[in-house]
């Protein structure tokens, strides 16, 4: 497959590690085959699917040393977040250099707020909003001892859009934003971006889940392109902000939704 090859070009990604979390499926599986396809070496992060994790890690994986690797971690374990960061280094003799956090639940009941239990809500903002905390301090730590880096942390455009059933979800990507914001400017002097990006209807396992058919359609119907989102939509985004010609795009969040009514 053409994500897995290089040639002797210099790519932009050359030479640098990408950590991506939530990498087993959807979007962040087509992050990793993309800043792979980039010349970087990738650390495919998963929670749970070791298999289709193993099988992504095995496509990539086309020369005598290793570009991609599996590793297991709970974004919202500390201890799992310090040893993702150790193995990457471990591995490839050299810190990371990009950080894109992908990983992310959604309720699939959409319920109303009245309807959320506090275990759901616990759920989802210990790892969409506790994940992107702890890995995003790991990274303003380890990329800064490599000389600067990119951290690219993803969110949603429902934040924006705000529609009933999204409470606990936008609520936690919401606080993921304002987070961004404020650690760029942190971070001054380090060399380090940190943007946020933020999809809109993305056509993935997350997004068809406890949806009927006719809901989809009316998601389709309020796109002007008329069509989902597809990974690949997302993942070049994330190609450009974490490569050289992304330096100058700090702090902001991106909505890449084509143009969703939000």
């Amino acid at each position: 497959m053409a994500a897995n090859t290089t040639s002797n070009i210099a790519l932009p990604l050359n030479g640098r590690v990408a950590i991506v979390t939530g990498a087993s499926r959807g979007i962040g599986r087509a992050i990793a085959i993309h800043l792979r396809s980039l010349g970087a070496k990738i650390v495919i992060n998963y929670a749970s699917n070791s298999s289709q994790t193993d099988l992504l890690a095995s496509e990539l994986n086309n020369s005598s040393s290793p570009v991609a690797i599996a590793v297991k971690a709970d974004v919202s374990n500390p201890d799992d977040v310090k040893a993702l960061f150790d193995r990457a280094e471990h591995e490839y003799n050299t810190p990371a250099h990009i950080l894109v956090n992908c990983a992310g639940v959604l309720d699939p009941k959409y319920p109303t707020l009245a309807n959320t239990t506090v275990e759901d809500w616990d759920t989802t903002f210990n790892v969409n909003t506790k994940g992107a905390f702890l890995t995003c301090r790991e990274a303003t730590n380890r990329l800064a001892q490599g000389g600067g880096g990119r951290i690219v942390l993803i969110s949603t455009s429902i934040v924006g859009a705000a529609l009933p059933g999204y409470a606990p979800y936008a609520a936690s990507k919401a606080a993921v934003e304002t987070m961004t914001k404020i650690v760029a400017k942190e971070l001054k002097g380090s060399g380090i971006t940190v943007n946020c990006v933020a999809p809109g209807p993305v056509a993935t396992e997350l997004f068809f889940a406890g949806k009927s058919e006719e809901m989809v359609q009316r998601v389709v119907d309020s796109c002007p392109l008329g069509r989902l989102g597809e990974p690949k939509d997302v993942a070049q985004l994330i190609g450009f902000l974490v490569s050289d010609a992304g330096e100058w795009v700090n702090g902001q969040v991106i909505r890449v939704n084509g143009g969703f009514v939000v």
